[in-house]
């Protein structure tokens, strides 16, 4: 049966992963928040995942989906460069398989009024948006802004020298999605200026017509100021305003006709009555505007010069998106964190946030920028700006590691890293329940609801113990029993005698459910497509050999930022 919607294609496309949900571990050591309050507003629940981000998306997506306002990522561009914190190169249709996976799990992170800003290169932006527009919905596609990351032009440029990388902007449900606006300038206030000494105050002329064909009722329309100046809308355009509203502006001189009184009528358009002052944002962000990729490097070697990090964004390029898509308080995630541009430009201006990132710069160079941000010691960037002096904090965690192992002898058994806290919680988050142990009941680990509880255990229950754990339940509420085993009652009577339970074993329970074992997605060889076999031209006498495909190049989708 033949597909009947437009989609992108690309060998693999039909294979996705089954993701564990993993819990999340904090480390506390690595945790960091300020000696003291800056302010009431100080924000200290952010959070910092070290860990293959797929699999960190998931592990957020129980908690938090439909609650992130901004997503802004800068995944790697699959250019085929290598860079020093992670390889560039990878397959294209791997690349977009890849992509996918992520951004169909960021769909549900997305709040209904939220957004996601992607930064890519014309090397697959159009393929991506084409994916995305899949994912999203095309009618979700907001713009393509236009960032110009160099200031520069490369004179031994084969071909063209470029100079811009893309922005693809895309809303969760767009006609219920508005971006901010940017505030006014003090350029755009020097327009406006009062030669007449108007008690409206500053204003500037504005033409009187619309850029419009009009009816022939609008194309004949003539009027006759108190002045004598007879006006007509210029050929191809139609009056902007009625009769009435120009005879009003005219008697409360709010008409000019330059400074000579023989100009063509115009409409003093007065600063003080803007309906809407704050300009919308263009698509087109110069670098004086929000930064350059060399601004980006000489903010990181602020941060750690003996090992900068190669491909930074500026921080003024996050402030526009977060400036465009968040209010103070809202919630910003980054899954491709590389040198914490947006954990940094976030806490500044007052967002939480979440970032993943995978590569060991997540020490050496994404903590110890949220550190001198934290203290008030990082200078650079948009501090000026933002009037930040310090304050907040942020949590370190990391994945934790698969629920399901392999023992000695092949069987799959709990991973004996678990402690049982720990195993609680991952059953929690497989069954769909919200993990949160009861103080005063023992059997409430979680809950799904206000009358629907689950238990964990690692015991072998007895007949006796499942009528004890019967009695106390009640019958107003349910149990999910999830235990070791149980003996002296059959699964089918178990149900008839205790209706309010609902029984489990473990591993047994999730065997089918995931990819256990399976700690990075970055590159799953497993799914890479086979070398076709391609005759090619020999010399006489030799055989032809299978085209083999290249090698590809590990830890991509692990690491940022391109």
């Amino acid at each position: 049966m033949s597909k009947q919607k437009l989609e992108l294609t690309w060998i693999g496309k039909e294979k996705r992963p089954q993701l564990e949900p993993r819990i999340l571990l904090e480390d506390p050591a690595r945790s960091y928040h300020a000696k003291q309050r800056f302010s009431d507003a100080d924000i200290f629940d952010n959070r910092l995942i070290f860990g293959d981000n797929l699999l960190a998306l998931k592990a957020l997506e129980q908690e938090f989906a439909g609650k992130v306002k901004c997503v802004f990522i800068d995944p790697p561009y699959n250019t085929g460069s290598a860079f020093t914190h992670y390889d560039d190169g990878v397959e294209h249709s791997i690349w977009l398989g890849l992509i996918r996976d992520r951004l169909e799990i960021i769909r549900r992170l997305l709040a209904e009024d939220g957004s996601l800003w992607i930064t890519i290169d014309d090397n697959e932006a159009h393929y991506l948006k084409v994916l995305c527009d899949e994912i999203f919905g095309r009618l979700n596609f907001v713009s393509n802004a236009i960032w110009q990351k160099k200031y520069t032009v490369s004179n031994d440029s084969k071909w063209l020298a470029e100079t811009h990388d893309h922005v693809l902007i895309y809303a969760r449900n767009k006609e219920g999605w508005r971006p901010n606006r940017l505030g006014r300038t003090a350029e755009m206030d020097s327009r406006y200026r009062n030669p007449d000494h108007h008690p409206k105050g500053a204003w500037k002329a504005t033409p009187l017509y619309a850029k419009r064909t009009g009816s022939e009722k609008e194309q004949a329309f003539e009027f006759v100021f108190k002045n004598g100046v007879v006006w007509t809308p210029p050929k191809g355009t139609s009056p902007r305003f009625p009769a009435d509203t120009l005879r009003k502006m005219d008697n409360n001189n709010e008409i000019w006709f330059g400074s000579d009184g023989k100009a063509n009528p115009s409409r003093k358009t007065f600063l003080s009555e803007l309906k809407i002052s704050d300009p919308p944002a263009p698509t087109i962000w110069l670098h004086t505007e929000v930064g350059q990729n060399h601004e980006a490097r000489e903010e990181v070697k602020a941060i750690n010069p003996d090992d900068a990090f190669a491909t930074p964004k500026p921080e003024r390029l996050l402030q526009r998106v977060l400036q465009l898509a968040t209010n103070p308080g809202d919630l910003v995630l980054d899954s491709f964190a590389g040198s914490g541009t947006t954990g940094a430009v976030a806490h500044k201006m007052g967002r939480r946030w979440i970032m993943v990132e995978l590569g060991e710069h997540c020490h050496t160079h994404i903590i110890p920028r949220l550190q001198k941000v934290i203290d008030g010691q990082d200078p650079g960037g948009v501090t000026v700006a933002t009037g930040w002096k310090g304050g907040g904090g942020f949590r370190y965690y990391s994945l934790a590691p698969s629920l399901i192992i392999n023992d000695r002898w092949g069987n799959p058994v709990i991973n004996p890293e678990y402690n049982h806290a720990q195993l609680s919680e991952a059953l929690c988050k497989l069954e769909a329940f919200t993990y949160a142990p009861s103080e005063t009941r023992w059997w409430q680990h979680g809950h799904s609801s206000e009358r629907d509880f689950i238990v964990v255990t690692t015991q072998n229950l007895s007949a006796d113990q499942l009528q004890a754990l019967a009695d106390e339940v009640g019958e107003e509420q349910s149990l999910l029993v999830c235990c070791a085993a149980y003996h002296g009652v059959t699964a089918a009577k178990a149900s008839e005698r205790w209706p309010n339970l609902t029984l489990k074993k473990i591993p047994k329970m999730v065997l089918s459910r995931c990819e256990w074992g399976h700690d990075d997605y970055s590159l799953n060889v497993a799914n890479l497509p086979m070398a076709q076999e391609e005759p090619v031209a020999a010399p006489a006498g030799k055989s032809t050999r299978a085209k083999k495909q290249a090698a590809p190049q590990p830890g991509l989708f692990g690491e940022d930022e391109a």
